[in-house]
């Protein structure tokens, strides 16, 4: 008989039917679900609202990323772990002993370490919590050994083990043990004893010192001199094959002359140059004789380290005898290049072959060894750290990986692990605050999302940390929201953030400010076109005049100020005139073909709208708006019911298997606005305009309300039984075209000027 799968339970959330998540046994059989119901495939480590290191815990391969199978993987130890897996759906930080179940082996361990920390923190309770092993290094500070394998200086009782420790960690390096403390581990150990016995070895196989305990000094004045000492000696020979080329050999007149005239203390590179001692056809170097002022002084120290010594008596030295200086150097130079293990050399000789002799090393990886013994100890250790954190934050994971019930929950005002924090802005607040971890992605994919988006970059002084966040805004208007505006961004951990909008993307944000979209438009367009005209007038006007004043300063002369004076005003006077005519004449003849089209069309509109009964008159009005605002509405509505988070999720390097809408209802819970209490005041602001009396407003709307009703009865015919003279079709058309005939008057006239 076939296995029964397990029955799963469906509900829909966010528009979109999602498994429901609600029980240990749920948890327990995560692996049998169609991994395409999964809301989510994977989601980065860094970046969220949950606890970095349970998800890095999680992370196996060390990836960045928390896929379904770890998540999977997790479930199953869990489960496996605890007696009753429906205490997961607490995520509480403290686990009661008694919730591992010791019958399997792992547990076993868990629970024995657990009870190990507790003691260690001289705790006798039956529960531990997340901070009882926050801090290891307190779990291990008393203990001599800890399982991983590092050995430090508390751990030896011997003092020569604790120096050889202190040195190792000098010379070798060193390891960080559990408890804090600096510590070595076996390679270094191993690494330090070789390096002893080999520098003790070269130091045994020492030869005979040339020049004593000036042997160093000595071979490092020689190397520095040398090339110098050479090229006299070949300069030398030169002068003995040719005794014509003394003259480009030796010191060069010319070469002086460049430099005589600078401060010569300044010029010892150049100077140094110059050939070590004067030349000629004998190949000697005179140990006497005056020596080029840049090379005196390490001369001086060469000639008291090795050539007083080696020819004391003579007052130069041929080129065979200063070679037999560098075949005396040769060995020493030769032992000293076969040096081993000088990465200890720093100690001392004496401590190095104290190290040596006494032969330590067993003694010291037997420590290691002994630590090394708890090794498993300490491992439960960690998998206590490891349970602990699983227990408080893996349903927090689920929810919002599997489900995303946190995000659309607004019971307690929970919030998904996306969730960043509050921005405040424009007397609103925005929950739906997501960091931005690739602006170049957000570029690529936030406008598919169809939310109204705001981007700010975020600074802190008190972490002195920068941040960049989305916001999602979705009531009220946008006209104030612009790039540049300042805000305020609240963590989940309640600190402030200095924010400061950066990039806005357009998208409808509710059905009122798409119905009003239209009028503001074109607002915008009439505001800007006005604008437009009067800058081109003004610059127009403002060029006129500079050139008018320009042409006469030309004409100008020194002498003649008053000329100057009054020419300046007459073109300033004509340019005045020049203007007004032209402003005036383009302002006539605007409003002159504005009057023309606009009183056309309202004739046209007065002719259609009088045909109407008087109860139709309201419908065609309401008609004529929703014609206006109609298809905004409806784009903005198709817009609003597909919002989607989950190209910005994506965009954050989450891999969504599924949509994330928010849809209109869901959307307006995510945007808090001002909301004033209705206050009865007993003051008046005394900078308000003082408002027209009540009385006098009922009776100006009245007499509003008389005139429209006669206009209506007039122009119906209603009033025509009564005897009155108009209200016919032919006063209809009479003054329709009058109205027609005066505006074309007055834009022919305006279009003549």
């Amino acid at each position: 008989m076939a296995k029964k799968s397990y029955e799963w339970k469906f509900s829909q959330i966010g528009g979109v039917t999602r498994v429901k998540i609600e029980s240990g046994e749920d948890i327990a059989h995560l692996a049998e679900l169609d991994q395409k119901m999964w809301t989510v495939l994977s989601c980065p480590v860094k970046g969220l609202e949950i606890d970095e290191k349970t998800l890095t815990m999680m992370d196996s391969d060390n990836d960045g990323k928390i896929r379904v199978n770890e998540v999977i993987s997790t479930s199953q130890w869990l489960t496996k772990i605890l007696t009753d897996p429906n205490l997961l759906l607490e995520q509480k930080d403290c686990l009661p002993l008694s919730a591992i179940n010791v019958n399997d082996e792992e547990g076993k361990k868990i629970y024995t370490s657990a009870k190990e920390i507790l003691h260690n923190l001289g705790s006798d309770k039956e529960e531990i919590s997340v901070t009882d092993t926050a801090d290891i290094m307190t779990i291990f500070a008393k203990t001599k050994f800890n399982g991983d394998g590092i050995i430090t200086m508390a751990t030896a009782d011997d003092e020569h083990h604790k120096a050889v420790i202190e040195a190792t960690i000098k010379t070798i390096g060193k390891s960080t043990d559990r408890s804090g403390e600096d510590g070595i581990n076996k390679e270094q150990i191993e690494a330090f004893y070789t390096a002893c016995t080999d520098y003790c070895t070269w130091l045994n196989s020492i030869c005979e010192l040339p020049y004593g305990d000036d042997t160093e000094a000595a071979l490092a004045i020689y190397d520095k001199l040398k090339a110098k000492i050479d090229d006299y000696f070949m300069r030398c020979k030169l002068v003995a094959f040719d005794s014509e080329a003394a003259k480009t050999l030796d010191m060069s007149i010319a070469r002086l002359e460049t430099i005589s005239d600078k401060d010569l203390s300044s010029c010892i590179e150049e100077i140094s140059s110059y050939p070590l001692a004067r030349v000629s056809n004998v190949a000697e170097l005179s140990l006497t004789d005056t020596i080029n002022p840049a090379w005196q002084a390490d001369f001086a120290q060469l000639k008291k380290l090795v050539l007083d010594k080696d020819f004391a008596k003579k007052k130069a030295i041929t080129e065979e005898e200063w070679q037999s200086v560098g075949a005396k150097l040769s060995a020493y130079v030769t032992w000293k290049a076969a040096k081993k293990g000088e990465v200890v050399e720093s100690l001392g000789s004496d401590f190095i072959k104290t190290v040596v002799e006494k032969d330590q090393k067993a003694a010291l990886l037997d420590l290691v060894a002994q630590d090394l013994a708890l090794e498993q100890e300490a491992k439960s250790i960690d998998l206590v750290d490891k349970l602990l954190h699983y227990y408080r934050d893996f349903y927090t994971l689920l929810k919002n990986f599997v489900t995303m019930t946190d995000f659309y929950s607004r019971e307690g005002e929970t919030k998904a692990i996306f969730q960043a924090g509050t921005l405040y802005i424009d007397q609103r607040s925005c929950d739906l605050c997501i960091k931005v971890s690739d602006m170049a992605k957000h570029n690529a994919s936030a406008a598919t999302s169809g939310m109204f988006l705001i981007y700010c970059d975020c600074t802190s002084k008190v972490k002195n940390d920068k941040m960049t966040i989305v916001a999602v805004m979705t009531i009220g208007e946008v006209k104030n929201l612009v790039v540049g505006k300042n805000a305020l961004f609240y963590d989940r951990n309640g600190l402030d953030w200095d924010a400061t909008v950066v990039k806005i993307v357009d998208n409808p944000i509710s059905l009122g400010q798409a119905f009003w979209s239209p009028y503001r438009k074109f607002g915008n367009f009439i505001e800007e076109q006005i604008n437009k005209f009067a800058a081109d007038k003004d610059s127009k006007v403002t060029s006129e005049v500079t050139s008018k004043i320009s042409e006469s300063s030309t004409e100008l002369t020194s002498t003649d100020a008053t000329k100057a004076t009054s020419v300046s005003e007459a073109a300033a006077s004509k340019s005045s005139q020049a203007f007004d005519i032209a402003k005036f004449c383009g302002i006539f003849a605007a409003i002159g073909m504005a009057i023309g089209y606009i009183g056309g069309f309202l004739v046209a509109c007065v002719n259609g709208f009088l045909s109407l009964s008087w109860w139709q008159m309201p419908l065609a009005i309401l008609a004529i708006m929703l014609i206006i605002s109609g298809p905004s509405m409806i784009m903005a509505w198709l817009k609003l019911r597909k919002r989607n988070l989950a190209p910005l999720l994506n965009a954050n390097g989450w891999a969504i298997n599924s949509n994330i809408l928010v849809n209109i209802l869901f959307g307006n819970t995510l945007t808090k606005i001002a909301v004033y209490p209705k206050l009865n005041l007993n003051f008046q602001d005394p900078f308000v305009k003082k408002g027209t009396p009540v009385w006098k407003k009922v009776l100006i709307i009245t007499l509003i309300l008389i005139v429209v009703i006669f206009a209506v009865l007039y122009f119906t015919n209603t009033l025509a039984p009564l005897g009155l003279p108009f209200g016919d079709a032919a006063t209809i058309e009479t003054v329709t075209e009058t109205v027609t005939e005066t505006t074309t008057t007055i834009t022919d006239t305006t279009m003549t000027y």
